[in-house]
Parts: C-alpha cells; sequence; structure tokens
C-alpha cells in the first residue's frame, strides 16, 4: 500500500490547512462561544470546491479521492471541530447518498447547489427509539396517489435547520418489512424543524430533532430502488466513518499541537516544562498514538479509491479516532494546567468537542459489534 501523496493531494492538503489556519482559526473561539452557524465559511469552502471534494465534477464536485476529501477534514478539525463536521456530514451523509443511490434527475436538481456550498444537505437516520439499532426505525411512508406520505420523528440530525439546507435524506418504513429512503427538501409542508440541541461540544454546529406530520413528497423523491434504505444506510455509514475518523485524528493532532507549543513557551522552575521527563514522555505517547492513527485512517480511504473492502478499516478507525482524541485532548489540557480549563485556550474547546467522536456515526460499542462480525465471531 502506497501512502505517498501525490502533488493533487499534497495542494488540497496545503490550500485546506492554510484555510484553516488563516480562516477558522480567527473566529473558531467565538463562533463556538456565541453557538453561531459558520455561514461566511461555508460560503468561502464552497467558491474554494471543498464542499463537494470527492464528488463527480460533472455534477459540480471536485472529482478528487477518498483520501483528498479525508486530508481536507483532518485539517479543519484540526482548527475546529464544528467545521469539520459541517463539512463532513455535508459531504459524506448528506450528498453522498445521492451520489451513490440518486437517479440522473436526482442528480441534477440537487448535486450542484450542494457541491458549490449554496445549500447545505443533511442525513435523517436517528430516531428517539433506533440509535444503535437502526433497524428498529418507526418512521412511516404511506404511498398515496403517486406521493409518499410520511410521519415520525428523527433526532440529532446535522445541518437539518440552517438557513441554507436544501434537502435532507430519511430512512422510513414503506412497508411491514422494508425500509426505504426519501429525499425531504427544505420547507415542505409538514415537515417541522425543531430547536438547536444545547451540546457539550461542536457549538458552531447545527444539530437539531425533525419531525413528520402527514409530509407529503411526490414518488420520484424515493432515493434508489423501494426496500434498499437499510443497505443503502449501512453503505453510507461505512462512508461517512472514514470522514469522522479524520475529524477524531484531526483534533488529536491539533490538541497535540497546542499541548507542544505551550509546553515549549511555559517556564516552571526555571525552565521549560517541554525539558521535563514527564511532559516529555506525554508528547512522546501523543505524537505516536496520532501518527498510527493516521496510517489506518488512509488505508481505509485508500482502499475505498482501490474500489476494495473498506468496513473493517473504516470501522477500525473511528474506533481508534474516537478514543485517541479524547485522551489526546486530556493531555494537552493536563500540559496546560488551569489555562488548560480556560476557555480563551483551544484545547478546552478540543476537550470538550472530542467526546462525541466515541457516540457519534455509531457509538465505539457499535465499532466493536462491526469490527468482530467482519473478524468471523
Amino acid at each position: 500500500m502506497d501512502l505517498c501523496l501525490s502533488d493533487e493531494q499534497r495542494d488540497i492538503q496545503r490550500l485546506v490547512r492554510d484555510f484553516a489556519d488563516g480562516e477558522v482559526r480567527p473566529v473558531a473561539e467565538e463562533l463556538d462561544r456565541t453557538k453561531s452557524f459558520p455561514y461566511e465559511i461555508v460560503q468561502k469552502l464552497g467558491k474554494l470546491g471543498l464542499m463537494g471534494i470527492p464528488h463527480p465534477q460533472e455534477y459540480g464536485g471536485g472529482g478528487a479521492d477518498n483520501l483528498s476529501y479525508t486530508l481536507a477534514i483532518e485539517e479543519l478539525a484540526r482548527v475546529d471541530s464544528s467545521v469539520g463536521i459541517t463539512v463532513a456530514a455535508h459531504t459524506s451523509l448528506g450528498t453522498g447518498p445521492i451520489v451513490a443511490f440518486g437517479s440522473e434527475q436526482q442528480k441534477q436538481e440537487w448535486l450542484p447547489a450542494l457541491c458549490a456550498g449554496e445549500q447545505l444537505a443533511a442525513f435523517g437516520l436517528t430516531e428517539p427509539e433506533a440509535g444503535s439499532d437502526a433497524g428498529n426505525t418507526r418512521t412511516r411512508a404511506v404511498a398515496d396517489n403517486g406521493d409518499w406520505v410520511i410521519n415520525g420523528a428523527k433526532q440529532f440530525i446535522t445541518n437539518a435547520g440552517t438557513d441554507i439546507t436544501g434537502v435532507v435524506t430519511i430512512t422510513a418504513r414503506t412497508g411491514d418489512s422494508e425500509v426505504s429512503n426519501l429525499l425531504v427538501p427544505n420547507g415542505t409542508p409538514g415537515y417541522e424543524i425543531g430547536e438547536a440541541y444545547r451540546k457539550m461540544g461542536w457549538n458552531a454546529s447545527d444539530t437539531r430533532p425533525l419531525s413528520f406530520e402527514d409530509c407529503r413528497v411526490p414518488d420520484e423523491n424515493l432515493l434508489g430502488p423501494r426496500g434498499e434504505g437499510f443497505k443503502q444506510f449501512l453503505q453510507t455509514l461505512d462512508g461517512g466513518r472514514i470522514g469522522v475518523a479524520a475529524m477524531g485524528l484531526g483534533l488529536a493532532q491539533g490538541a497535540l499541537d497546542e499541548a507542544l507549543s505551550y509546553a515549549k513557551e511555559r517556564i516552571a522552575f526555571g525552565k521549560p516544562i517541554s525539558k521535563y521527563q514527564a511532559i516529555q514522555a506525554k508528547l512522546a505517547d501523543m505524537s505516536t498514538e496520532v501518527e498510527a492513527a493516521r496510517l489506518l485512517t488512509y488505508k481505509a480511504a485508500l482502499e475505498k479509491d482501490a474500489g476494495k473492502p473498506f468496513g473493517l478499516t473504516a470501522a477500525q478507525a473511528k474506533l481508534k479516532t474516537g478514543r485517541l482524541a479524547v485522551r489526546v485532548a486530556e493531555e494537552a489540557v493536563q500540559i496546560h494546567g488551569g489555562y488548560g480549563y480556560i476557555e480563551e485556550y483551544p484545547v478546552c474547546r478540543f476537550y470538550r468537542d472530542a467526546k462525541i467522536l466515541t457516540i457519534g456515526e455509531g457509538t465505539d460499542e457499535v465499532q466493536q459489534m462491526v469490527i468482530a462480525r467482519a473478524l468471523g465471531c
């Protein structure tokens, strides 16, 4: 497996790194403190072609590979996870199903605006009684005179309630033993967007509950064949885990960067704390674990690009990087001492943002189940 980056991949990495440092870093703390959605940043990302990196150029996407997309999410999350998850959820979960399963009409209708960042897409799977147990979906869609009439509720949905949200793909029971996916445009009568959640972290990301009461969409809004929804969202989640793994990797790298910089500057007992063995051991372990997680995450992206089975590696990468993000963020706070508990220091935000990476896109326990099954257990 060749892990050497191509010139194009390095160019994308450099472009996103410069954008994250120049455009996101100066406003990340304020966006988090005020819980403000980063509309201007999304608009700029769209103009740079970064809201549809891995999607086909014929529909306005970047036409790049999944490793390039992984690099981009890593660089954004290195600075701010709220921006990272906004792009990742839009690209992998929101737009991805339309690319993978949509009709030509659906692609022509939605992808150009989504890839340009003019609109955002969301994916509605989780319900009050169907989280890890996604097969317990209760939302129903009933065929009626060329339409689907939807009733039900979704929760914890990213990008569902912004001023530029265009469409949400939802799972619904279209029969007693079948699940299908449906495209529901924002503003459809009967489609209600709830109040934003008060969260521990990801404060500049939009996350809301959704409800559907006699919400009617035309038959052509069915995404792919009827009854294929379960298989579709499992495939979508496999790909999405690479993006979330990249987020964990980026957060861990960002926390390490902050810890290393602070340790070199902080003077205690007459010398920088980076000269003390206890701190050196922490930084050495953090660096080693981050690099190992990077190789695993990149491997998952490369497997997907090569058309190989990647579900096992994606689950391993997601499990590894989520736990690592929590651990490295905690160590970074510890190295900062009292300052690590103060919101003006990025590691405080990193610490709050890290925990969701062991829960969202499938909990650690679900990843363990996926991995165990792939091992033949």
